[in-house]
């Protein structure tokens, strides 16, 4: 154990001695497992091979189980793994029912739902309800024309234009290019907001969601703990299939050619949510067991994103928590302090009363924290998100600092949405980059595989980069992100309150108090100081949070010069460039643990030496 790990356990020691003196809190309400949970998403193709075939499976996840435990995760959500000819990786689903021979088998993901429950962990489900595969046994019936299948997917007569067959609107699909693809066999259009093998099914058809009440049901039974569900607001269109108005007139083939007015967020999608959340919320009654949970993914704006909690009127529960994308869609790496306190207050402010906010800092689809921040930020921006009110959510990778492999040749790169446009365009669009085996090891291809090639490339510096290492070293990204998810456990964070501000333009704070407790000596406070810039700084902490004599350091970064257990002055908190610190309470009993703690360390020295 590092000089700083030892140095924090003995002051972790010292702090539960110090509750003797302090006294017991207040109770308050507990609240459902879900509510404080540190969500984990794992890119299972990426994650661990035990088949030597160069793609990550569940088996891998399986064997992998112990690190989350070991990490702190309370639950995990894979991305797609059940039966698909891959045409997007998954997202393509041929069999809702099956699990990809590619991934292993049900039997597979039940031993992997059987394991995480020993270990007191959760796995939740990726949930694709928008479309299907064109392989899918559905689809093959609709374009035959099969009933009931004829109407499962949104099919649409040509436009005739001179005489020439156009498709039925100027609707564009995400992956580039018109979103209507013709059918020989049924002479119609069928739609596809995604891939050409996406075709999109007929939510105004009772009976498809019907189907997904089935897909829904048959996993919980199997032990699922809840789902993810993709791409929620492509779910309906407009049903007179109106021309979109023309956004980008430049490139009538890029999504962006239009403003997708017609295609997303149709209020109907809201109905369908309330649907299955009740589907889920029956079942768990029924088993007398933990909540099974849904969160949605749907890159909305503020208002249209809220709406997946509840109606308006709050009689019509919806998911349990949208994904919050703000990290991802509004901040980056030129944002300063006051964007962060802009962007994060405005969405707790909106909160709906009683709600559960969430923070998502990466995923597959975006680039990863260390890309899109900055080396020098990684400690701050994973501190910052697992230490605000709610749920918090990592990416396989992002605990470690991984970064995009950006120099991926057009070669070795798979995704459609880059792929699509060519070797001269695929750079700025493909998901590759933050998709590309996770790196355990020094080892060969970075411990994920023992195949020949790997289904991406493994980034070439894995070497600098990777878990062992960062297990192995006095201090990293990793141990910081371990130390910080213990933190997060407390009750301060768990049930506490939240006041937010902003040192200028570099140095974002906030506090995360207990309310009961805020007037009383021993308020068990934390603050947390980030120090968005290359530069040293000092503060006033009294401007964000009033604090009586002293404060101590409880947490710091890699980047930090702080100890963990030195006081300071809380008029005159320094903070080094890329600083991050977190400060707590120095009270009488702390201050008599510590003297304790001292000789009693003394004594052991005196002992052994």
């Amino acid at each position: 154990m590092g000089a700083h790990r030892w140095y924090l356990a003995l002051f972790s020691v010292v702090l539960v001695a110090a509750g003797c003196f302090v006294g017991a809190q207040e109770t308050q309400p507990e609240k459902e497992w879900w509510e404080t949970a540190l969500f984990y998403q794992i890119y299972p193709r990426s994650f661990y091979d035990t088949n030597d075939d160069g793609v990550g499976d569940i088996k891998g996840v399986t064997a992998k189980l112990q690190y989350l435990k070991d990490t702190g995760i309370d639950a995990t959500w894979l991305s797609p793994i059940f039966s698909s000819p891959q045409e997007d990786f998954g997202y393509d689903v041929s069999d809702f029912k099956q699990v990809d021979p590619l991934f292993g088998t049900n039997a597979d993901l039940e031993e992997l739902f059987d394991q995480a429950n020993k270990l007191g962990l959760k796995i939740v489900l990726d949930f694709v309800p928008n479309h299907t595969s064109n392989l899918h046994q559905w689809f093959i019936d609709s374009e035959k024309g099969i009933e009931p299948y004829k109407d499962y997917y949104v099919w649409r007569p040509a436009k005739m234009v001179n005489g020439q067959r156009m498709p039925p609107n100027n609707w564009q699909s995400v992956f580039y290019g018109s979103a209507w693809e013709w059918s020989e066999l049924r002479g119609e259009y069928y739609l596809h907001q995604f891939a050409k093998g996406q075709p999109d099914l007929n939510y105004r058809n009772p009976n498809v969601v019907a189907e997904f009440d089935d897909v829904l049901r048959y996993w919980m039974e199997r032990g699922a703990a809840g789902f993810r569900v993709d791409a929620i607001n492509h779910m309906f269109e407009h049903p007179d299939f109106i021309d979109e108005p023309i956004n980008n007139p430049e490139d009538p083939n890029s999504y962006g050619y239009t403003h997708h007015i017609y295609t997303k967020d149709l209020p109907e999608t809201y109905d369908v949510i309330a649907h299955w959340r009740t589907v889920l919320d029956d079942f768990a009654r029924q088993q007398g067991g933990d909540a099974i949970i849904m969160m949605t993914e749907a890159y909305a704006n503020l208002s249209m994103t809220l709406r997946f909690y509840e109606s308006d009127d709050g009689q019509q529960q919806r998911a349990h928590f949208p994904f919050n994308f703000v990290m991802i869609e509004e901040l980056g790496e030129n944002s300063n302090a006051k964007d962060f306190k802009r962007v994060i207050d405005r969405w707790l402010g909106n909160l709906p009363r009683g709600k559960t906010t969430n923070w998502v800092l990466g995923n597959h689809d975006k680039p990863r924290v260390a890309s899109r921040y900055g080396v020098e930020r990684i400690d701050g921006m994973q501190l910052m998100v697992l230490t605000l009110p709610g749920v918090a959510v990592t990416y396989n990778g992002d605990e470690i600092g991984m970064v995009d492999y950006r120099d991926m040749s057009y070669e070795d790169s798979l995704d459609p949405q880059g792929c699509n446009l060519g070797p001269d365009g695929y750079k700025w669009a493909s998901r590759d980059p933050q998709r590309v085996p996770f790196q355990w090891d020094d080892t060969y291809n970075a411990g994920f595989s023992r195949a020949p090639r790997t289904w991406l490339p493994v980034y070439p510096y894995y070497r600098q980069t990777n878990l062992l290492k960062q297990q192995e070293a006095d201090y990293s990204h990793y141990k910081f992100y371990l130390d910080t998810v213990a933190m997060r456990k407390e009750r301060v964070f768990t049930h506490g309150e939240f006041r937010s501000h902003a040192f200028g333009d570099g140095v974002f704070a906030f506090v995360r108090y207990l309310r009961e407790n805020e007037d009383r000596m021993d308020d068990p406070y934390r603050v947390i100081l980030i120090n968005f810039y290359g530069e040293r700084t000092t503060i006033d902490v009294n401007e964000l949070y009033e604090i009586r004599n002293q404060t101590q350091v409880y947490l710091v970064g890699t980047e930090s010069r702080h100890k963990v257990g030195h006081l300071l002055d809380a008029k005159e908190v320094t903070l080094g460039p890329w600083d991050s610190i977190v400060l707590g309470p120095v009270s009488g009993g702390v201050r008599f643990a510590l003297s304790y703690g001292l000789l009693i360390l003394a004594v052991v020295k005196s002992l052994l030496f």
